[in-house]
């Protein structure tokens, strides 16, 4: 039997974060998103509600109005139009960086619905900041090489998993009291992070796809059988919750209030511009100044509409980078359908509460795993690093050590004033700016032809070959769409350029009209 020819790609084909999946797939893959994004996403609203003594009729509408935003956030970020959105498969949630000094601004302005008007002022103020200031912070990718990028991705992971641990002793607002780590909340917890496990050592690709959504199922029922999950809230909820524009009221601009949001903005920008490079990383999709730039510009967006729809401010959840890494389900359509999802649980109460009803352990079961891929692909892109070069070394160092001061040590900084707080209570942007700070300290004016850069193809190549085989479009195996691009167009010739500045060969093709292209697979 004569042996098969490579699968060849049509020049028109789409990237896979392109694809646009059946409705069902786009339902299913969506609403694991939004399991893994719900956690987080309250956790803003509520801790900031209670720190401003909100009532509890006012701390549902600032969930409901959380969801609702950040659903229009996601479609943006991820449907993109415009120079508005990085067309990449991120889901966006309300940042953890800005929690600290909005409660700081509403405490400051007399707490209630009066410090929330002059904390929307703020949140405001700095989205716009944030989108005027995104072509400049895309211009400054080259100041982001892998050391930088690795660095900051493994700094995100580390710092978030203990934020999954505290759930899994059953969550934050059990810290102190005799429930926190009951055996019971241990035991749901690992029972979740075991189904995830065995569904992907054991299953098929779609049930490996869908293997966090049927952990928190899994561990859902599981606590629900034996009485540790209720639907009582689902109960109580309103059918129909709308979040209308300045609900509390219009917003109070104070400049003391602004400067400190813009500061937290700023910062925040570091840390989308890692997790823009991450995406990339994990999806083959090529990231540039550009892709950063119309990222930033969602953010600002989204930030602005956060304020308006009595909101904060958005960046990208890391525990989502990870679930897409775990899963593998790169199509940005995915995300967008997530977003669907959290605009209709904004609106519609009683959902948000069936969503809700998942326990605390449970979801710090599947958060240890997603948040662990996030670390993992800062790993992976520090492996391409010459970590000994002792400058190299030092930026990881002293990076981690940055990151680890407030995890570990919270209240070094609580006397320290509301901006300074903003940047060094945070340990994801200590230990971010800590890299780029240090990058630029020993790299700045290297000469460009010694700073790193990651081979990606050959990292979406490892990825492909350790998936195995993947069917074509016409169900026939081979296929890699992570080393594939655009082809040249009718009658034209194209060789694609290698990252390190090198040229591939391209195994040719005839295409229309007798032109070549290149294929699927490079001629070795």
């Amino acid at each position: 039997m004569a042996p098969q020819s490579p699968r060849r790609r049509s020049p028109l084909a789409k990237h896979p974060v392109d694809e646009v999946l059946p409705l069902s797939q786009l339902s299913l893959y969506g609403f694991q998103h939004v399991l893994a994004f719900y956690a987080g996403a309250v956790l803003v609203p509520i801790i900031l509600g209670n720190s401003l003594g909100l009532s509890p009729r006012e701390l549902v509408y600032l969930i409901n109005a959380d969801l609702f935003t950040a659903g229009i956030a996601t479609i943006i970020q991820a449907w993109g139009f415009w120079r508005i959105g990085a067309r990449l498969p991120l889901v966006q949630g309300a940042t953890f960086t800005a929690v600290s000094p909005m409660i700081a601004i509403g405490q400051g302005a007399g707490g209630g619905t009066a410090g929330l008007l002059v904390v929307y002022g703020a949140v405001i103020t700095g989205g716009v900041a944030t989108f005027l200031f995104a072509p400049f912070v895309g211009r400054l990718s080259a100041y982001f090489p892998p050391i930088v990028t690795g660095t900051l991705l493994t700094v995100i992971g580390v710092t978030l998993i203990p934020v999954a641990l505290q759930d899994v002793g059953g969550g934050s607002d059990l810290v102190g009291r005799p429930g926190y780590g009951d055996p019971a909340h241990l035991g749901y917890a690992a029972g979740t992070l075991a189904v995830i496990l065995l569904v992907t050592r054991f299953g098929g690709p779609f049930l490996r796809s869908i293997a966090v959504l049927l952990g928190l199922v899994g561990g859902t029922g599981a606590a629900w059988l034996l009485g540790d999950a209720g639907l009582d809230g689902v109960a109580q909820a309103d059918w129909i919750g709308v979040s209308t524009p300045f609900h509390y009221g219009v917003p109070e601009f104070s400049v003391f209030p602004m400067l400190a949001m813009v500061v937290v903005m700023m910062i925040t920008m570091v840390e989308t511009t890692g997790d823009v490079y991450a995406m990339g990383e994990i999806t083959g999709r090529d990231v540039d100044g550009e892709t950063v730039g119309r990222a930033l510009r969602a953010d600002g967006v989204a930030t602005v509409l956060g304020g308006v729809f009595n909101s904060f401010p958005y960046v990208a959840f890391a525990e989502n980078i990870g679930l897409v890494r775990i899963s593998r389900v790169t199509s940005r359509f995915v995300v967008v359908a997530a977003g669907v999802f959290m605009v209709l649980l904004g609106l519609v109460p009683k959902a948000g509460a069936v969503v809700a009803s998942v326990p605390h352990p449970v979801l710090g079961g599947a958060a240890v795993a997603m948040f662990g891929m996030v670390a993992t692909v800062g790993v992976q892109i520090l492996a391409k690093v010459d970590l000994k070069e002792e400058r190299n070394a030092l930026i990881l160092a002293l990076s981690l050590g940055a990151a680890m001061l407030p995890t570990t040590v919270q209240p070094l900084f609580e006397r320290m004033p509301t901006e300074v707080r903003a940047v060094l209570g945070s340990g994801i942007t200590l230990g971010s700016l800590t890299a780029v700070l240090l990058n630029l300290f020993f790299h700045a004016f290297a000469d460009r032809r010694d700073r790193e850069d990651i081979d990606w193809d050959g990292l979406a190549d490892a990825d492909a070959a350790a998936a195995g085989p993947r069917s074509g479009p016409d169900g026939s195996e081979g296929w890699n769409p992570w080393t594939t691009g655009a082809g040249a167009g009718p009658g034209g010739s194209r060789s694609r350029p290698d990252r390190a500045g090198g040229q591939d060969d391209w195994a040719g093709w005839e295409g229309p009209e007798g032109g070549t292209g290149w294929t699927a697979e490079p001629a070795r």
